[in-house]
């Protein structure tokens, strides 16, 4: 029997934290700051005329996802959600990837290593279990 990978947990874990401290911030701007929550949709997601109700229900419903995803909890989805949000989020910054030397289009490139952080995580989401609640399907 092979043991464990001790490791492992811990680089998730360190992963799932950080990930979720960035876009933790990026929901609390829905509360603190609306209307910048706002033009971020109208610029970056051709979604606009966002009133501050429709952004602290959104902001909501992030912080649902996000701490679903904090705690471990029904891994496939709160995982495949926080990267699939990340990813549009990325994604949507494209243009500025084409001239990255023009400020501060140099910081949107932070936006990559979290994607692939975002990717690790889902594709690892079983090993993820430090710190996480274990749902009735799992092995104790």
């Amino acid at each position: 029997m092979t043991p464990p990978n001790k490791p492992l947990p811990i680089a998730l874990f360190g992963l799932r934290v950080s990930v979720f401290l960035v876009m933790f911030m990026w929901t609390l701007d829905k509360f603190v700051n609306p209307a910048h929550a706002a033009k971020v949709y109208e610029s970056f997601y051709f979604i606009g005329g966002l009133e501050s109700s429709v952004m602290l229900m959104v902001g909501i419903m992030e912080l649902i996802i996000l701490a679903a995803f904090l705690i471990g909890w029904h891994k496939k989805f709160s995982y495949g959600l926080v990267l699939v949000l990340h990813a549009v989020s990325t994604l949507s910054a494209f243009k500025y990837y084409l001239s990255p030397f023009e400020s501060p289009h140099l910081l949107f490139f932070a936006a990559w290593p979290m994607l692939a952080a975002c990717v690790a995580l889902f594709l690892l989401r079983d090993e993820d279990v430090l710190l996480t609640v274990r749902q009735p399907s799992q092995k104790s």
